[in-house]
């Protein structure tokens, strides 16, 4: 199947509700992980590239690895997304690379300028096929002795998120409801405001995204931690928090720091066990394969395996 925009893809989880992982790449042995995963699991997929990813190796680079994959892959949807693009240029760069679908984080300004910003990419964009995320409220998760006043200040706004839809044009939303990008996620509890959630779904209808939903996950964390990594208790988003995120509405679930800890939590055994060994590929293949699970499992969580 041809690289399609994520639009596309979500589209289909919106209707029968469930949710794609959009996993993030930067070398050649994640998108190997990401594409044996979907294949065995039969999942669309959305390959995510953030700029740092497209700094490090190159946005022609991932993108022309991504489509000789998808080649390779016939029966596999597969979308190419910018994660976080910060700027008109880093859209730009995007659209001129290949990608079929960009975010637009402009979520760090006033809804005015945000909105703004958003439409101008809507209008790049959609001409030309390619389907655009953007995000409303601030993703720096949400704790319990947080006041209703600072809470509403972090969180999205439904109505907002209603008017913003509406405004803008915009395929997909990143609804911030309490989580946060990287490892450490949660003090106490895990908690997503998942009220919130269920009307921003009401109020838009369209397919929304779920940002800083690393799980962390335990097997993981205790190989990277026994071969001498440290992650000082680090807490992500629970599996049973993420099914009921998709059954209130997520249909696009980011993941990167799960992906990065099982790599490196295999790269780390790898040398410990073997300090002699100086093949690169006796290290990150085992690294690879093992990510290989790690994803399968998560499609399994999302509820895309099965649906191509």
């Amino acid at each position: 199947m041809p690289v399609v925009s994520a639009k596309e893809i979500l589209d289909d989880a919106n209707k029968n509700i469930y949710a794609v992982g959009a996993f993030n790449i930067n070398n050649m042995e994640f998108l190997q992980a990401i594409f044996r995963a979907a294949d065995a699991e039969k999942s669309p997929i959305i390959i995510a590239i953030s700029e740092g990813a497209m700094k490090y190796a190159g946005a022609d680079m991932l993108v022309s690895m991504t489509r000789t994959m998808s080649n390779n892959f016939p029966r596999i949807p597969v979308a190419i997304h910018l994660d976080h693009g910060s700027s008109l240029n880093a859209v730009m760069a995007a659209i001129k690379a290949g990608f079929t679908s960009v975010m637009i984080d402009a979520s760090h300004f006033q809804y005015e300028e945000n909105l703004k910003m958003t439409k101008q990419v809507v209008s790049l964009c959609h001409p030309i096929g390619i389907s655009v995320e953007a995000e409303l409220g601030r993703l720096q998760g949400v704790e319990d002795n947080i006041s209703v006043a600072e809470r509403d200040a972090v969180l999205v706004n439904p109505e907002e998120a209603r008017d913003f839809v509406a405004s803008s044009g915009i395929d997909f939303l990143a609804p911030a409801i309490g989580t946060s990008h990287g490892a450490f996620k949660f003090k106490g509890e895990p908690k997503l405001d998942f009220d919130r959630l269920k009307k921003v779904k009401k109020y838009t209808g369209i397919p929304l995204v779920l940002h800083g939903a690393s799980s962390v996950p335990e097997a993981s964390s205790k190989k990277f931690e026994e071969f001498g990594g440290n992650l000082k208790g680090a807490k992500g988003v629970p599996f049973d928090v993420l099914k009921d995120a998709v059954k209130f509405g997520i249909n696009k679930v980011n993941t990167d720091t799960d992906l990065r800890i099982s790599f490196l939590a295999r790269v780390r055994e790898s040398i410990y066990t073997d300090a002699s060994q100086i093949d690169p590929r006796k290290i990150f293949g085992p690294a690879r394969d093992y990510v290989v699970d790690v994803i399968r499992e998560r499609m399994k969580v999302l509820g895309s395996s099965g649906r191509c």
